[in-house]
């Protein structure tokens, strides 16, 4: 699996609205201004000095604001005087010095852009919430009706190594081991019985993250409950999302720990015993003549 892929399993995100996504620290989407690729982020520090202009998406109406820039070299030139300038020379500047960043708007929201006039701060209605943006070295406010959310909100447009993301946490277990037992035995088990593991010491445990994602030596795979029993550590562990989308790129030597790893080889270590996604016994690890055993203390079976 690749990082976005496993974003996608998550539930949170995968059923994310457009908003959240566009609301989101993470939210980086990639865009052509001129000849540069640049990334379109949110959370910019609004200016109290903006040039307001009424643009139209299509036919749909939008407030934007537009803070000084550098880019903008012909506007600066007269921005302090701006209110001095008639309202079409004004317009016409507009047009000429910002068509690269009108270009970038249109398409990230794929549809024609158009100014309509300037706008004062006080303008009217605004289809949707005012958001803050910053490209470059622009810096600007734009009203996000739905067209504009949808097109900006896709989960692709979300910066997989940032901080935000990187340090969501999923739960995790350490499995040891993987085998068929059947209905019979199951419902016979009970406290004291022992189950050999031979797989301990000789092969690597696996993390099963979210009971969603597996994770070994190969890298990130889907994980599903099958018929088989598993056994995994009954203590609690965890792992971020970086880990998750590092091991997936980058595929681990080993999917745990070494400390996990010495644990499957010791002794006296606390597990359960996993069918269908329920735990039907606990126990510990101890050994039965030179053999790795599961000793079972209690069961959630009925005994028969």
């Amino acid at each position: 699996m690749k990082s976005l892929e496993i974003l996608s399993a998550l539930p949170k995100w995968a059923h994310a609205g457009h908003g959240q996504i566009v609301d989101s620290p993470a939210f980086s989407m990639p865009c052509r201004l001129g000849e540069e690729t640049v990334h379109l982020r949110t959370g910019a520090v609004e200016s109290a000095d903006t040039l307001d202009l009424s643009i139209l998406f299509g036919d749909e109406l939008h407030a934007l604001k537009l803070a000084r820039s550098p880019r903008f070299a012909e506007l600066g030139k007269i921005w302090d005087a701006r209110a001095d300038v008639p309202e079409p020379i004004l317009l016409a500047l507009v047009e000429r010095d910002c068509g690269p960043f009108f270009q970038l708007l249109e398409n990230a929201v794929r549809r024609q852009l158009k100014v309509a006039a300037l706008s004062p701060s006080s303008g009217g209605a605004e289809p949707g919430p005012v958001m803050s943006f910053q490209v470059a070295d622009i810096s600007f406010s734009l009203t996000c009706s739905a067209a504009v959310s949808n097109a900006f909100g896709s989960l692709r447009h979300l910066d997989l190594a940032h901080p935000s993301l990187r340090a969501e946490t999923l739960a995790a277990e350490v499995e040891y081991a993987a085998f068929m037992l059947s209905a019979t035995d199951l419902a016979a088990m009970s406290a004291g019985d022992a189950l050999l593991l031979p797989e301990i010491g000789t092969v690597p445990p696996r993390l099963v993250a979210d009971g969603r994602f597996v994770l070994d030596a190969n890298g990130v795979a889907p994980f599903a409950e099958d018929e088989r029993c598993r056994v995994v550590s009954a203590d609690p562990r965890s792992i971020t999302l970086g880990e998750l989308f590092d091991a997936a790129e980058d595929a681990p030597s080993s999917a745990v720990g070494e400390a996990d790893y010495s644990k499957a080889c010791g002794h006296l270590q606390q597990l359960r015993l996993v069918h269908n996604g329920a735990t039907v016994a606990s126990g510990r690890l101890d050994r039965l003549g030179d053999q790795p055993a599961f000793i079972v203390e209690t069961t959630n079976h009925p005994t028969t």
